[in-house]
């Protein structure tokens, strides 16, 4: 869904699920090595955090939001989330050393995009309502690994699904209701 505030000048483009969790959680990892690999569709849902192991990164679920875009648009976001839009780079609250630690990983992040440095993303989504095109179909695609595995009880608790009720639900109700 896109919005747009008149008042504020706002923007989001964030995509919502709308279906049924899935049954199993989904982690797909990338090893990137084409430029093509920037231009690959992903679907990141809100549930999705994002790992990037060669920059020791870790981005937990709904940090970004769910969206619809590329992998080269998903990397360019954490970028503007971590480096440009981070509260401890302004005003009173800036540390130099951590300004200069942030704009050393936005660099390594470009060089990802310009394939000058040898990296993996993996996604790994508890509800498995991430998506990463696989440029080979049907065929598998060598630098990507889709795994599904069974949630663990915080991961189930996270999604809110340790306390739905899916059987048996109308029990205990009165009959002339």
């Amino acid at each position: 869904m896109a919005t747009n505030c008149d008042s504020c000048g706002h923007r989001t483009n964030e995509v919502k699920s709308g279906g049924a969790t899935e049954k199993q959680g989904t982690k797909i990892t990338l090893h990137i090595t084409d430029p093509s690999d920037m231009t690959r569709d992903l679907l990141k849902s809100e549930t999705c955090s994002i790992l990037i192991p060669e920059l020791e990164f870790e981005l937990g679920m709904a940090a970004v939001g769910g969206k619809f875009t590329t992998l080269e648009g998903l990397l360019k976001d954490i970028k503007h989330l971590i480096v440009s839009k981070n509260p401890f780079t302004l005003g009173d609250s800036s540390n130099p050393d951590l300004a200069g630690k942030l704009q050393l990983f936005g660099k390594k992040i470009d060089q990802i995009i310009a394939l000058e440095l040898d990296a993996h993303i993996v996604l790994d989504d508890p509800a498995g309502s991430s998506y990463l095109q696989n440029v080979y179909a049907p065929d598998p695609d060598p630098e990507m690994k889709t795994e599904h595995y069974e949630r663990t009880f915080e991961q189930n608790e996270d999604l809110g699904l340790n306390d739905m009720k899916t059987e048996g639900y109308l029990e205990g109700q009165s009959a002339d209701r």
